[in-house]
């Protein structure tokens, strides 16, 4: 009889033993994406002085956009289940010390959130673009909570973007994924990739100049957080250490990893340096309007952003799946 002793657990070499696989990817991305863009158009609201209410509102198209996100990504999650009525049983019980519980009630928690939000923004002029009755009639109550209601969305989130963070790193078996450093990436990432998409969809000149320059300091933060991450893992002990290897290794069957790393080094300093050269133009003020020229770098380099997170997100999901299991 002959014996077959399998090391090395993963899509490779048994598919059916991959954990997670693209549609997570889009999902961590997308949810990313939307929690940062609830945090940064919550400061946009709250940073203006409590009157007049009515032209508090500074991100009008930001709160939509980032349900719309959101509930995409969540579609990807029920995808992922196989059978998306299995969805149901997580709705029959609250358990406090599960990850997975805090995230079925979370993200609709989020989504609830978030419309209210997009209610609350609704310019006068535009309420009767909602059509129903009660719907302009409830967008009308809430604009004068629309501070409070900015308050919390802004720490919803803050907890959707440490969540998918979290998830991961809740992962004990996973050395790449088991690391404390890693929900502070997550979130530090989705508040980056939030204030590049507010930069790309922002009309007023002043929103745009404004996430701009926090982006540099989130591009600086992140680019930190990340020679952290691997530090962390390769001062760690020998499975924690041998989990960043394929970012490291330039063998066939890693070599992806290692280009997904060099992207990500790449894409981040240049989307810094061209938000840097926008702010060098303008000495630090914004003076009113850009060419169109600058509006072109300004959404280049936020789309630099977003593609460097889109592939940060998918470098740690597959190749901590690539975890080797030691036959003694």
């Amino acid at each position: 009889m002959t014996e077959i002793t399998i090391t090395g657990l993963n899509a490779i070499t048994h598919p059916y033993l991959e954990v997670w696989d693209w549609r997570i990817v889009i999902y961590l991305f997308l949810g990313g994406v939307s929690a940062g863009m609830l945090v940064m158009c919550s400061i946009a609201n709250l940073r203006i002085p409590k009157h007049p209410v009515e032209e508090l509102a500074q991100c009008v198209r930001a709160p939509l956009i980032a349900f719309v996100i959101l509930a995409v990504g969540a579609l990807f999650i029920i995808i992922d289940l196989g059978k998306p009525q299995s969805l149901i049983w997580g709705y029959l019980t609250f358990q406090p010390l599960s990850l997975m519980s805090w995230g079925t009630w979370g993200v609709p928690a989020v989504l609830l959130a978030n419309a209210l939000y997009i209610l609350a923004v609704v310019p006068k002029e535009d309420r009767h673009r909602l059509r129903l009755p009660f719907l302009i009639k409830l967008s009308e109550k809430l604009t004068s909570k629309m501070r409070t209601i900015a308050k919390l969305n802004f720490a919803l989130g803050i907890f959707l973007g440490i969540y998918t963070g979290v998830l991961l790193s809740s992962f004990a078996a996973i050395p790449l994924w088991n690391n404390a450093t890693l929900p502070i990436l997550f979130l530090v990432s989705a508040l980056s990739s939030g204030a590049a998409m507010i930069v790309i969809i922002a009309k007023k000149y002043e929103i745009k100049f404004l996430f701009t320059k926090i982006d540099i300091w989130l591009i600086v933060a992140e680019l930190i957080v990340i020679l952290l991450f691997f530090y962390a893992l390769y001062t760690s002990t020998a499975p924690y250490k041998k989990a960043i290897e394929p970012f490291f290794s330039l063998t066939s069957e890693q070599f992806i990893f290692a280009m997904a790393l060099i992207a990500i080094f790449l894409l981040l300093p240049l989307a810094l340096r061209i938000k840097l050269g926008e702010l060098k133009e303008f000495e630090g003020e914004f003076h009113g309007e850009f060419t169109k020229s600058q509006i072109l770098r300004m959404n280049f380099a936020a789309g630099l952003v977003l593609a460097g997170t889109f592939i940060l997100r998918a470098a740690i999901v597959y190749a901590g799946q690539l975890t080797k299991l030691s036959p003694y």
